[in-house]
């Protein structure tokens, strides 16, 4: 699988590109917001500060009286052993603890820069990496391949932007994303609710509050008024479903979480990635922000279901007030409002719209093999997906491409109309992760037509 992985990036990387960076308002939309991630050291509180743009994932420090907090640690050793060197230049003090706000690699692989010749304590949740366990690494590898497209792994670096909430990053050679060390496992666990901790004379609280992950805590710094939020806060619209494909996210329990970090009235917030928050105002407005956005997206949807709504007509009926979706911090670079829809209905309801015509569908060939009769037979569907495409119909000519290639997997023809319409969609898409997917798809339908 690796040696596949990379053969694939050698391959789409000797692609031409396919769109000219910034050559749409969404392409333009997407470079402004690299603003959130050029490297820089900020200081957030009295003895706290965080890194930015170092790495993936932003990594903090809480200097106290013998040693040091590290919370999180970026993806790579490399990231990481150049923000300690930037740590280091602040204090020299030995790392007595590292927090991993939750399991997910770009906030743990870096780790192993930060051990010193005593091992710190490691703290995490009690339910860490168990978003994985039996899942990630069993047989189930679709989820890496979707989640290369999703990142932009697979595209040369002239089609990649950023990746909505962090910079651009390419895995190690040979198709390792993150990096690890056996020395990084936790060694302490966050059980229950919440933990009062104090380590180097620096009182923290640790606070259970899933959201991306059920195995997501908070760190509170009670002295700077400084928040570390993980993954349930950055600055775009969260990702309350990831379309690399995840176990279901509680969109209800994240709106919880979401609260619970308001209730801190804090004067500093730190996200998992992107700029930190800084001032109590500003915070307070965000936090409230973030949360009505995402309650509103699960409660909405709900009374949707309620009254018998598909997950197609609900992404219509569920639209985010006009204030909320005007934020700048609530903007789809990263996550987006529909996809959180379909999550709420699936995650309650699982695959059945309730439609009963979906109980038992034709299969996607008769289907397309009846669309395409109505059409007056495939070449004409043929022709109507280039008039699709020529019309800048994009949605519309990849559907129509999908029906010809369930006629006929190999259709060189159908390959490029629907290889000509992602690109389309990718250039006015200001989500980084569907604007990668697309990308991806098109040089991997191009590349087979060869």
């Amino acid at each position: 699988m690796k040696r596949l992985l990379f053969a694939t990036i050698v391959c789409l990387a000797a692609l031409q590109p396919i769109i000219v960076r910034g050559a749409s308002d969404a392409a333009a939309r997407l470079s402004a917001q690299g603003k959130q991630f050029e490297e820089r050291i900020f200081k957030i509180a009295d003895n706290a500060y965080t890194a930015v743009g170092y790495s993936v994932s932003n990594v903090s420090m809480i200097v106290g009286d013998d040693g040091v907090v590290i919370i999180d640690t970026g993806m790579t050793l490399d990231d990481a052993g150049r923000i300690a060197e930037k740590f280091r230049k602040i204090t020299d003090l030995p790392v007595k603890a590292i927090i991993f706000t939750h399991s997910h690699g770009d906030h743990t692989g870096g780790a192993a820069a930060f051990l010193g010749e005593s091992r710190p304590q490691i703290w995490a949740h009690e339910n860490f990496g168990s978003e994985a366990r039996g899942w990630v690494s069993g047989d189930l590898t679709v989820q890496k391949i979707r989640g290369a497209r999703q990142a932009g792994f697979l595209l040369p670096p002239d089609q990649r932007i950023n990746n909505g909430v962090a910079p651009v990053r390419y895995p190690n050679r040979g198709g390792a994303v993150f990096s690890s060390d056996d020395r990084t496992s936790p060694t302490h666990f966050l059980r229950g609710d919440q933990q009062s901790l104090n380590i180097a004379g620096i009182e923290l609280e640790l606070v259970s509050s899933p959201g991306e992950t059920n195995d997501q805590l908070f760190v509170w710094y009670p002295a700077g008024k400084a928040l570390f939020a993980g993954d349930n806060f950055y600055r775009s619209f969260p990702n309350l479903y990831a379309i690399r494909g995840t176990p279901n996210r509680s969109v209800r329990l994240w709106a919880d979480s979401l609260q619970k970090l308001a209730d801190h009235h804090a004067q500093a917030l730190v996200g998992g990635h992107t700029n930190p928050v800084l001032g109590a105002q500003k915070v307070n407005e965000v936090l409230s922000d973030y949360h009505n956005a995402v309650r509103f997206i699960h409660d909405k949807t709900v009374e949707g279901m309620n009254q018998g709504m598909t997950p197609d007509q609900l992404v219509e009926y569920v639209q985010l007030p006009d204030d909320l979706a005007a934020k700048d911090h609530l903007q789809p670079f990263y996550g987006h409002p529909e996809w959180g829809i379909r999550s709420v209905f699936n995650g309650y309801l699982g695959w059945f719209d309730g439609n009963a015509t979906h109980l038992f569908p034709l299969s996607p060939k008769a289907e397309a093999q009846r669309v395409a009769d109505l059409a007056g037979g495939p070449d004409q569907l043929t022709a109507k997906a280039h008039e699709a495409v020529a019309s800048g119909d994009s949605q519309w000519a990849a559907q129509l491409a999908d029906h010809l290639l369930a006629i006929e997997p190999n259709d060189r023809e159908a390959k490029q109309i629907k290889a000509q319409a992602l690109t389309q969609l990718a250039q006015d898409m200001v989500n980084a992760t569907a604007r990668n997917y697309y990308l991806t798809v098109a040089a991997e339908l191009r590349g087979d037509s060869k």
